[in-house]
């Protein structure tokens, strides 16, 4: 009797249950980002990830494994509530772009995919109050097909105005990291 067990017995995809996930969270000072139409020295980056660089920077490398869940959580420097009650304005994160380094230009973007989107991850907030604060998030998984290495990413970053003012759109210009490490 063999052993072996029969390749379409094997598990699909192999390292999707790595039990720790990371959290990359992100400060953004919204005064700052709005009056400069920039997050350069306006964001600060980090996460619980083990041997990563650039804590507390805006290019963080956070290492990860092929598999594993990745939780971007972006909220305002100042979250004082206000005296009516209410919070401030809060930055999201529209998308997450991962570039493709090996070109020579950073600013293209990837050919292959490296994550995949947990589009619904906890309690969907449909209905914000204004008395109650709300951080966004990102949530996605690295693919357990990723090579190991490192990739670079592009934060795409919707920053709500006082006032009711358009809502402003931000991109990193130095892009944080992902190290992919095999399972």
């Amino acid at each position: 009797m063999s052993t072996t067990p029969n390749p379409a017995e094997q598990k699909q995809n192999p390292g999707q249950l790595n039990s720790v996930q990371l959290n990359i969270v992100t400060l953004v000072n919204m005064e700052k980002a709005v009056a400069m139409g920039t997050l350069r020295d306006a964001m600060h980056m980090m996460d619980n990830s083990i041997g990563g660089e650039g804590q507390g920077t805006h290019k963080l490398e956070t290492v990860c494994k092929q598999g594993q869940v990745l939780n971007w959580i972006i909220r305002p420097i100042d979250m004082q509530k206000r005296l009516d009650g209410t919070w401030p304005p809060m930055p999201k994160i529209n998308n997450i772009v991962v570039l493709d380094i090996e070109k020579g230009d950073e600013d293209d973007v990837a050919e292959n995919k490296l994550l995949t989107e947990l589009k619904i991850y906890g309690g969907p907030d449909r209905m914000r109050s204004p008395m109650t604060p709300v951080y966004y998030y990102w949530a996605g998984v690295v693919l357990s097909t990723a090579k190991p290495g490192l990739y670079r990413y592009r934060l795409v970053v919707e920053l709500e105005q006082e006032g009711g003012k358009e809502r402003m759109y931000l991109n990193t210009e130095e892009h944080p990291a992902l190290r992919v490490v095999a399972v």
